[in-house]
């Protein structure tokens, strides 16, 4: 193997402000966040002190070109993720993030990476990207290029994104021009490293963005094929909104000494900006139930509003019927080309369409700050894509709520719900403990066989 270049990966700079910081005071600020920090790899540690977080931009010294985009784009200081995040990255340890959707998380990576590459040689002819992001979907992909783009701007860093479901020639005209920072599916740069189309030995920075998702979208294999064409002292950064096994091996395998920063449970958590209101009702009541929450939603003014169904068809019986009687609704599922699911999600960013109408492979990975309501029309599969649908709202650390019409024949997930609300420290609808009870038993017997909502259930008001 070829003696590998050295490359900078320490850049951590704190100020006065956060040396003199008393012990106490930090950790203050990591209970009120709920963060644990770990370092559970037992292959290689190396008993380095993890740095205090920083909890004003002052806290540390950062490079003109990002403190002025920081005055730009208005934050007024890091999230938890970030401010515990970033200086565990910038030292150049590798690690594993666990937390909720919404959390500034790609920020959380992209800073940290503009500084890596800015310190290290230029690009030349033939270079592949010196930080690469892996992300699950197109989607996602494309709103980490934003944020890369963003920041990279003003020191002349490129960013490219590859993705599959697009023409190949713009991307790889992209890749031979060179870019700092390529973000990518697994698939599409598997695709291009194996044809010879671009390579990582330059890369030194790598990111695994929502790897629980890529493992449940089967991406595994692709993983491990790229990670092993990247230098093996490079500096790796994994983010996960849940922490199974799958993703705890990832990281064992891949990851160096590394700090697991975890905000909040490890158990199946919902962001608690989130106000969830669950109506157990029947099936056929669904559409009613649909018109006459929008119509109380809409009273001061409709804003943006997700909602989600279980089927493709269903998806478009639903948007028609909104389109129907008057709401500014437009559909987006796997069988819509790309070329119109990027129109209706560029609609709905802007507000001109308020309303979206989904299933959950196609809104995978959407990044929409200032959505205020998600609508469970349909209950998904498993409480953990539950959790990440209403993820979709209180972003940012805005206020959200999440409505949710929960049925008979989702009384065997009754249980995790009510667990998921708990924790929330949320109202729990008595009907569900029925529900949990009556699938306990077999789920013999019907739930308010007579229809209706019962009494004090029919419906969504006084939550208002």
């Amino acid at each position: 193997m070829e003696k590998l270049a050295k490359f900078e990966k320490d850049f951590y700079k704190p100020t006065a402000a956060i040396l003199d910081r008393s012990p106490q005071e930090t950790e203050h600020y990591r209970g009120k966040h709920e963060m644990t920090l770990a370092t559970p790899c037992r292959k290689e540690q190396s008993n380095r002190p993890i740095p205090a977080p920083i909890q004003y931009f002052q806290d540390v010294e950062l490079p003109d070109y990002i403190v002025n985009e920081i005055r730009h784009q208005k934050y007024e200081h890091p999230t938890p993720i970030q401010g515990q995040g970033w200086p565990i990255a910038l030292t150049g340890r590798d690690l594993v993030s666990v937390a909720k959707t919404g959390s500034g998380k790609t920020l959380g990576y992209i800073l940290p990476a503009i500084i890596h590459i800015n310190h290290q040689p230029y690009l030349e002819r033939g270079d592949g990207p010196i930080a690469l992001v892996l992300a699950p979907t197109r989607e996602l992909a494309q709103q980490i290029l934003t944020v890369a783009q963003d920041f990279g701007r003003s020191s002349k860093i490129k960013s490219t994104c590859v993705f599959g479901g697009a023409p190949k020639f713009p991307q790889l005209r992209d890749l031979e021009r060179g870019s700092e920072i390529v973000i990518a599916t697994p698939g599409r740069l598997l695709d291009f490293l194996e044809a010879g189309k671009t390579n990582l030995r330059r890369c030194t920075y790598l990111v695994l963005d929502e790897a629980d998702r890529m493992l449940d979208m089967g991406f595994e294999p692709q993983i491990r094929k790229i990670i092993e064409q990247i230098r093996p002292d490079r500096q790796t950064l994994m983010w996960s909104a849940t922490w199974p096994k799958e993703v705890r091996k990832l990281a064992e395998d891949f990851l160096r000494d590394y700090v697991q920063l975890t905000v909040g449970s490890l158990n199946l958590t919902a962001n608690h900006n989130i106000l969830q209101i669950v109506d157990v009702c029947q099936d056929r009541d669904k559409d009613d139930k649909l018109i006459s929450l929008l119509t109380e939603m809409s009273q001061d003014k409709l804003q943006k509003t997700m909602i989600f169904i279980e089927t493709k068809r269903k998806v478009d019986e639903i948007t028609s019927t909104l389109r129907r009687t008057g709401w500014p609704a437009k559909g987006i599922h796997g069988d819509k080309s790309q070329q119109e699911r990027d129109w209706v999600l560029k609609e709905f960013r802007t507000g001109r369409t308020p309303i979206m109408v989904a299933t959950d492979v196609a809104a995978r990975g959407l990044d929409v700050d200032d959505v205020k309501f998600v609508i469970n029309y349909d209950y998904p599969n498993s409480s953990e894509d539950y959790v990440h649908r209403i993820g979709r709202t209180g972003r940012a650390e805005n206020k959200g709520t999440a409505y949710t019409f929960f049925t008979q024949k989702n009384s065997k997930q009754a249980r995790d719900i009510i667990e998921v609300l708990k924790e929330a420290k949320q109202v729990i609808n008595p009907k569900l403990y029925e529900l949990m009870e009556s699938s306990r038993f077999g789920g013999g017997r019907s739930f308010n066989r007579w229809g209706g909502g019962g009494r004090g259930g029919g419906g969504f008001k006084g939550h208002w």
